[in-house]
């Protein structure tokens, strides 16, 4: 990492605190925003034990400094047993050990500061730990207040589970009093994450009481777990089922199996995101969803009057296959209905990555940059996941799985634990991530190339261009702010003016002539061979995304399709 502090800016291993990044300022600073999740457990550990925490995420913020992002993510640090990797809630208001303490909470979030970086907590409302004491009570004491904290039901009138609701992680999503009272409580995760009752007021109040406190200790706003799947429907009626399940199919395939119009995307999940707005509006937070629906108007009721969320994750685009001609009319959609209350992904900690998903190695990659330099210029937040500034595409676990959804259904299931290797920033033991023999999760290693301090030294790696992309939305803020006019959209194809930038974005497996981008000034291109010129005519090759700039008097022009053999690289001018 040595380039960057010779340009002054300092590094993931340390050094001088560089000067501020220039940041988005204003209540509406989110908007045109690039975030980064940091997957704590498996970021930077400092003390040696295997586990990424807290004072190493704040070791390695200059590192996230220098890419240029403006938001944090940071996944879940509360206290926790652990049973889903913190998504598992005993305590809000504290740090697990394993991860830090308040104090490391403390200097994270001044760090931040210094360096113009802000912090998204990521909160868990949907459900908690079995082990808070919330839920304790509510099994030591029936006709306690804590009772009605939790979704709770009898038995199916033949015995059983009161409904068909089906959990994520495999198996019914009701299990049994532990108390002994022959009621059923609901989980649509883990037996060890009951689901919380969110039409009890009492609820919210504890949740806006969380919510301000980590406001006042520093936390910019919040991404917010399962925020599609608050509110449950007051008579528990079973959901729609869609087509068989049958043994030995993935937990994900079985809940797929059932449209899920009672026990998730609610209306009233809306209206109740407007109390958690009000909760925290005189601190400025922002509140970004994670929003697991496939319906846009459902999304769209969430964000679109920006008086609930303020935006939401589109998971829909961001964790799908390949498919670039439904991933255009899809982001179009959302573009269109939204208003501006998107937050686009191509990966997360709970997804294969998108190098792996979109064809693995330097076609991946390529297909990756594309879409993400596309999303670059819809409105709304666009978040880069861990690993992925450096290319990595799913890791090779060597070790024992860790993900709950697959060790408790049996070998051979997928794991998410493919999208949560320890970041590789040297070629050091457990790549610099640890000091400890064998980390948390045991992956293979990684070539040299795949390393942070590798490509921050190297001026045309991953991380470089990655850097440029981020540093676009800054230098350009016509790219989110401009009005978005759609010049063409076709197979796999779209072309887009936005003030005087033009976007072209090929995500088609053939070269195409693109007369949006003549006589324009390239200002970035998602692969190196993207643009050519033709007897005077851009080109712009298979599977790629160019930003250009044009003479601000010259109006939008149409991009016509042209048919040319199947080649991702564009024809040369003899």
């Amino acid at each position: 990492m040595q380039a960057l502090r010779q340009s002054g800016r300092a590094t993931g291993s340390g050094g001088n605190v560089p000067v501020a990044t220039p940041r988005l300022s204003g209540a509406d600073w989110w908007r045109g925003a690039v975030g980064y999740e940091v997957y704590v457990r498996s970021f930077q550990d400092s003390n040696g034990d295997g586990v990424g925490d807290l004072a190493g995420v704040t070791r390695r913020l200059p590192y996230l400094a220098a890419l240029g992002v403006d938001v944090v993510w940071l996944t879940p640090f509360f206290a926790s047993p652990g049973f889903d990797h913190g998504y598992d809630v005993a305590d809000y208001l504290a740090v697990d050990p394993m991860l830090g303490t308040l104090d490391d909470w403390d200097q994270l979030s001044q760090t931040a500061k210094e360096l113009g970086l802000r912090l998204l907590v990521d909160i868990v409302p949907n459900h908690t730990s079995s082990h808070h004491e919330w839920f304790r009570q509510a099994v030591a004491d029936p006709a306690g207040p804590y009772r009605d904290y939790y979704v709770w039901a009898d038995a199916a009138p033949g015995g059983g589970p009161p409904n068909n609701w089906v959990s994520h992680f495999g198996g019914p999503a009701w299990s049994f009093d532990p108390g002994g009272s022959g009621q059923y409580y609901c989980h649509l995760f883990l037996p060890e994450q009951p689901d919380l009752n969110w039409a009890n007021p009492k609820v919210m109040q504890e949740f806006a009481y969380i919510l301000r406190t980590w406001c006042r200790r520093g936390a910019d706003g919040f991404r917010i777990d399962v925020a599609h799947g608050l509110t449950k429907d007051p008579a528990l009626r079973s959901n729609p089922q869609l087509r068989e399940v049958h043994a030995g199919m993935h937990p994900m395939d079985v809940f797929a199996s059932f449209q899920h119009i009672h026990d998730l995307h609610r209306h009233e999940t809306a209206v109740l995101f407007q109390q958690w707005r009000d909760a925290v509006a005189d601190l400025g937070a922002v509140l970004v969803g994670e929003m697991d629906t496939r319906d846009v108007d459902r999304f769209a009721e969430y964000v679109k009057d920006q008086n609930a969320l303020h935006a939401a994750f589109v998971l829909q685009v961001g964790l799908s296959e390949w498919e670039p001609e439904t991933t255009i009319t899809t982001m179009l959609e959302y573009q269109a209905k939204s208003n501006g209350g998107t937050a686009w992904e191509v990966s997360n900690h709970d997804q294969a990555r998108a190098v792996s998903r979109y064809g693995g190695g330097e076609i991946g990659l390529r297909r990756t940059l594309a879409l993400t330099t596309l999303m670059g210029a819809f409105d709304g937040m666009l978040f880069v996941y861990q690993g992925e500034e450096l290319g990595l595409g799913d890791a090779q676990v060597m070790g024992r799985t860790e993900d709950p959804m697959s060790a408790r259904n049996g070998d051979g299931m997928w794991s998410r634990d493919v999208a949560r290797g320890p970041m590789p920033w040297s070629t050091d033991l457990e790549r610099g991530f640890t000091t400890a023999p064998v980390a948390w999760l045991h992956t293979e290693a990684l070539p040299t190339e795949l390393t942070a301090d590798f490509q921050t030294d190297s001026p045309h790696s991953t991380w470089q261009r990655y850097r440029e992309l981020v540093g676009l939305r800054k230098q350009h803020p016509a790219l989110w702010r401009s009005p978005f006019e759609l010049i063409e959209h076709g197979a796999g194809l779209i072309a887009i003016a936005r003030g005087d930038l033009r976007i072209v974005g090929n995500l088609s497996d053939a070269p195409i002539a693109a007369p949006a981008l003549d006589g324009a000034e390239i200002l970035f291109q998602s692969a190196n061979d993207a643009v050519s010129l033709v007897d005077g005519n851009t080109w712009v090759a298979a599977e790629v995304t160019v930003v250009g700039r044009v003479a601000s008097q010259l109006p939008a022009v149409d991009v016509s399709r042209v048919e040319v053999p199947s080649s991702r690289s564009c024809p040369r001018s003899e």
